[in-house]
C-alpha cells in the first residue's frame, strides 16, 4: 500500500460551510470598498420622525448596504446550521480579510504614481481611498461588534423560543444587532475618527444618535425584508444539501 498523503475529500456540509464563508467575506468587503459613495433615492412622499429635524423624501445611505445585510442573513445561517462556534470563526476570517485589505489599499496608496494619461490620476485615487480610510475602519470595527452581537441574541432566542420561531430569532437578532452596528459605525467615524485622525469637526454625541437612528430605520427596513429569504435559504439548505438545524444548546 502506498504511503502516499490522498487528497481531501470535502463532505457535502463542509463544502456548503466553504461557500457561505466565501459569500460572507465578498459581501463584507465589497459593502467596505463601496461604503465610499453615498446614493440619494427620492420616495415621492415624506414623513418626520421625532430624532431628526425636517421631513425625510428620500433613501440615503451609503452603497455598502448593498451587501453589507448579507453578512448578517448568512451569519444567521451559519448559526442555525453550523452552531455559534462556527458562525464566531466566519466573523472572525471576515475580519481579518477585512484587515488585510486595509493595509493593502495603504499599499497602494503609498506606492509611487506613474503619471501617464491612461493611468487613473492621484487625485482621483486618492479621493477614493484615502479619504475613506476612517469610514472603512470605523465599518470593519462596527461589523465585528454586530456580528458578535447577532450570533449571541440569535442563540438566546433560540433557547427561549425552543428553536421554534424562526422568523423571532433570525429577526429580532438582526434588528438588535444592526441597533448596535448603526451606533458604533457612525460614532467611530464621525466623532472618534475625526478626533484622532482629524477631517472636521467631531460630532457631538446628541448629532451622532440623531444620525445612527436614521441610519438605522433604513436597515430596520431591510432586516424585515430579509425574513422570507431566511426561511428560502433554509428551505435550500435542508433539501438541497441534507443540513439539519441544531436544537438549542
Amino acid at each position: 500500500m502506498s504511503d502516499r498523503a490522498q487528497p481531501i475529500t470535502f463532505t457535502v456540509q463542509q463544502q456548503v460551510y466553504l461557500w457561505l464563508t466565501v459569500l460572507f467575506v465578498a459581501s463584507l468587503l465589497v459593502a467596505d470598498v463601496l461604503g465610499v459613495k453615498l446614493f440619494r433615492i427620492p420616495l415621492g412622499f415624506s414623513f418626520t420622525v421625532p430624532w431628526q429635524d425636517g421631513e425625510i423624501d428620500a433613501i440615503q445611505h451609503t452603497c455598502g448596504m448593498l451587501t453589507f445585510p448579507v453578512t448578517f442573513l448568512l451569519t444567521d445561517l451559519l448559526n442555525e446550521y453550523y452552531g455559534k462556534a462556527a458562525a464566531r470563526r466566519v466573523v472572525w476570517i471576515g475580519f481579518a480579510a477585512g484587515g488585510f485589505v486595509f493595509l493593502c489599499i495603504n499599499v497602494a496608496l503609498a506606492m509611487p504614481h506613474w503619471d501617464v494619461p491612461f493611468n487613473v490620476s492621484r487625485e482621483a485615487f486618492a479621493g477614493v481611498f484615502s479619504s475613506a480610510r476612517v469610514m472603512y475602519v470605523a465599518s470593519l470595527a462596527a461589523y465585528f461588534v454586530g456580528s458578535m452581537a447577532d450570533i449571541w441574541m440569535f442563540g438566546w432566542l433560540k433557547r427561549r423560543t425552543g428553536g421554534r420561531m424562526v422568523w423571532l430569532r433570525a429577526t429580532g437578532s438582526t434588528v438588535a444587532s444592526q441597533l448596535i452596528d448603526s451606533l458604533v459605525v457612525t460614532w467611530l467615524a464621525f466623532s472618534v475618527g475625526r478626533t484622532l485622525m482629524g477631517g472636521g469637526e467631531p460630532m457631538p454625541m446628541d448629532d451622532v444618535l440623531k444620525a445612527a437612528a436614521t441610519g438605522y430605520l433604513l436597515k430596520f427596513v431591510i432586516a424585515l425584508g430579509l425574513t422570507p429569504v431566511i426561511y428560502a435559504g433554509r428551505r435550500v439548505l435542508e433539501s438541497r444539501f441534507g443540513l439539519v438545524p441544531l436544537p438549542p444548546d
